[in-house]
């Protein structure tokens, strides 16, 4: 099982709850803005603590309040792409990239492919020496997610990451985090609004809409 997830929080009085088990690679989190997608991700990231629940994936139990598992952030090796890449203003592209860079691994690299391949991939290879405030705002994401990747997460969680992209860059993206998977098998837990996203990505689509307010799990759409 990649995802073995049930989690649910209360943030003021709205409760935030998600539930699903999924043997795909990649997971999408589809609903309208506002219901929780977000909040779901930050507590699969650890950035904030469920009121009960679990977390594992691929095998991992990063959170279970039944046995008091919490694992901090930075021990659940997690890749986190926002909806706003958030590059380092002071650093060039290439600092940025090796900003989180695991220690004593000078090349980086994830999931079998090196940092100069990674580069390739993403076709960053020109922008290095730049300054993140010269980037598009496509060139600007790829960036992000390179240099979320290249600290070898166990597992990547992407925020909306085209949602203020053009329909050309937009696409470019999607190409881009599809090739990624195909190469690197990393699982993915990805979320949008969009539901052409989705299908172009594949994988199970989890609905949040908020009406059932934790009582139930989300449907999830093979």
């Amino acid at each position: 099982m990649v995802f073995d997830i049930d989690l649910c929080v209360q943030r003021g009085e709205r409760a935030i709850a998600c539930a699903f088990r999924s043997d795909s690679g990649i997971v999408a989190l589809f609903g309208p803005s506002g219901v929780g997608k977000t909040s779901v991700l930050d507590m699969l990231a650890g950035l904030l603590r469920p009121n009960a629940g679990h977390v594992a994936i691929a095998g991992r139990r990063l959170f279970d309040s039944a046995t008091a598992i919490d694992l901090p952030t930075a021990r659940r090796r997690c890749g986190y792409v926002f909806q706003q890449p958030r590059l380092f203003p002071h650093m060039r592209v290439r600092a940025n990239l090796r900003y989180g860079r695991p220690r004593g691994d000078p090349d980086g690299g994830t999931h079998g492919l090196s940092q100069q391949a990674l580069i390739d991939l993403l076709g960053i290879g020109d922008l290095l020496d730049r300054w993140p405030s010269s980037l598009s705002g496509g060139e600007a994401q790829r960036v992000a997610i390179g240099r979320a990747l290249l600290s070898d997460p166990h597992y990547l969680l992407l925020d909306e990451p085209i949602s203020s992209l053009d329909d050309a860059r937009r696409q470019e993206i999607l190409d881009m985090i599809a090739r990624l998977h195909g190469l690197t098998a990393i699982p993915i837990v990805y979320v949008s609004h969009d539901r052409r996203e989705l299908d172009y990505l594949g994988g199970d689509i989890i609905v949040l809409d908020g009406s059932h307010a934790g009582d139930a799990p989300d449907r999830v759409i093979t």
